[in-house]
């Protein structure tokens, strides 16, 4: 046996792996995903692409959130169709064939671009169709060129035309309708336009998180608390916000996360008032309150977390008396949480069943402003949002929460004639039996715990 090609071959086979290597859930999850998926558009066709190369060059390359749902697969210029099985169906009189098909089996093809010698000097090692062992590092059952994906697409059209009346597809993208537009021109078909948005299939997939997910959004969280207790040590008056900023950053990618989930906030003061104020550009006074709303990303799953410290590392008395109302608001309404009937992002508490209304009556009944009136009007937005691949989950909010969500309960108050902003954010799921569990519970929360973490 000439053992050096085999070695070829292996060494070549580990670093494609490893070119897009992150933490994820098991490779027959992904599957599992695709065939829930199929199951959901019935007859129809799926057809998704990669987030192409960034336009500035060097820029960090970031997945398709729901192409990486689907995939795992951390590269651009790929795509995937998924095939759901049909069963056998005769001719519709009278149409030319139209209606008539074979039974079908399903099928999943995962199509990648071709190697580039030149690139890959640039970039290392990239895997394609016909890197041995692609089909089993992928998880997919078919492995193909991307240059067969029009093709594969021509086969299906002429084996059950019916199916390309039912393309699922994102909404608006170019590359599908350039696809689309090409198979129809080369079977002289009329225009074959995508007949439905993936996104609503995907959200409601992507909103109920496996074990192995809130694993990895538990990573995130560990990583975000870790660089959340970073900034905290570093605040002192004649520090700049984007100073504790950057000292959060480099400590969540020291323990593990590839890059903020989202810009981060780093409000003192005035900015503390400000919602999602992101300049950082401020020197930090004496006096102030700042509002730190940091997490990182690990393995394309988000955290979310925002703490309140005072700057000297001493809160005065009114600004301990709303940071102790926010937490209040918090913890109630984390307390009246009930799987299957309490809804969020009701930012104008229109629901009874909605969280954002338990915390806005807690605020209201408990704390007023400088002219003596409630403070449930400086309660300005949504009392949380689910949380995964992106910070931002897709969810209809019209919907209540079930087990196995992940979401952010995070009320605050905002005081611009005080120069006194609050928020408190964690990140919390709902687990097998319908209970919150907290996974920023390690953060302090009291207003003491919190001075206490700054003195460290």
């Amino acid at each position: 046996m000439n053992v050096r090609p085999w070695i070829a071959v292996t060494l070549l086979t580990l670093s494609c792996s490893s070119s897009h290597a992150l933490d994820s859930v098991p490779k027959p999850e992904y599957r599992q995903r695709r065939v829930a998926l199929a199951e959901k558009i019935k007859t129809g066709v799926a057809i998704l692409f990669a987030n192409e190369e960034p336009t500035l060059e060097y820029q960090d390359y970031r997945q398709d959130e729901d192409f990486y749902y689907l995939t795992g697969w951390n590269e651009p210029g790929a795509a995937m169709v998924v095939i759901p099985a049909a069963a056998a169906a005769p001719e519709t009189p009278g149409t030319g064939g139209l209606g008539g098909r074979a039974a079908q089996p399903y099928r999943e093809i995962l199509f990648l671009p071709s190697r580039n010698p030149r690139t890959e000097k640039y970039t290392g090692p990239k895997m394609d169709a016909a890197t041995p062992g692609a089909a089993a590092t992928t998880g997919f059952d078919e492995v193909l060129p991307m240059t067969e994906l029009p093709s594969v697409l021509n086969k299906l059209a002429l084996a059950d035309r019916t199916r390309m009346r039912n393309v699922w597809a994102e909404k608006n993208s170019a590359q599908t309708n350039a696809l689309l537009g090409f198979v129809a021109s080369t079977l002289a078909l009329p225009s074959i336009d995508p007949a439905a948005d993936l996104s609503q299939p995907l959200t409601e997939l992507r909103a109920f998180k496996s074990h192995a997910e809130i694993e990895l959004i538990r990573r995130a969280s560990d990583a975000s608390i870790a660089a959340q207790l970073a900034g905290m040590r570093a605040i002192k008056p004649g520090v700049r916000e984007r100073t504790v900023a950057g000292i959060e950053i480099e400590k969540m990618m020291q323990e593990g996360c590839e890059r903020p989930s989202y810009p981060p906030i780093v409000g003192s003061g005035p900015n503390s008032t400000t919602l999602h104020y992101s300049e950082n550009f401020r020197t930090m006074q004496s006096g102030d309150l700042v509002v730190i709303d940091e997490a990182g990303e690990y393995s394309m799953y988000a955290s979310d977390i925002t703490r309140t410290m005072p700057v000297n590392g001493h809160f005065t008395a009114r600004q301990r008396e709303i940071y102790d109302l926010v937490l209040g608001a918090q913890r109630a309404a984390a307390a009246a949480f009930v799987a299957g009937k309490s809804k969020i992002n009701d930012p104008e508490h229109k629901h009874p069943d909605s969280l954002d209304t338990v915390a806005f009556n807690y605020i209201n009944e408990h704390g007023k402003d400088l002219h003596g009136q409630p403070l449930g009007q400086y309660m300005v937005h949504g009392i949380g949002h689910l949380v995964g691949i992106d910070v931002h989950d897709p969810w209809d909010y019209s919907k209540p929460l079930e087990k196995g969500m992940v979401f952010t309960i995070e009320p605050g108050i905002y005081l611009p004639e005080e120069n006194i902003g609050v928020r408190i954010e964690d990140v919390v799921y709902v687990d097998a039996n319908g209970k919150l569990v907290n996974l920023i519970a390690n953060l302090p929360h009291e207003a003491s715990e919190i001075e206490s973490a700054m003195r460290k």
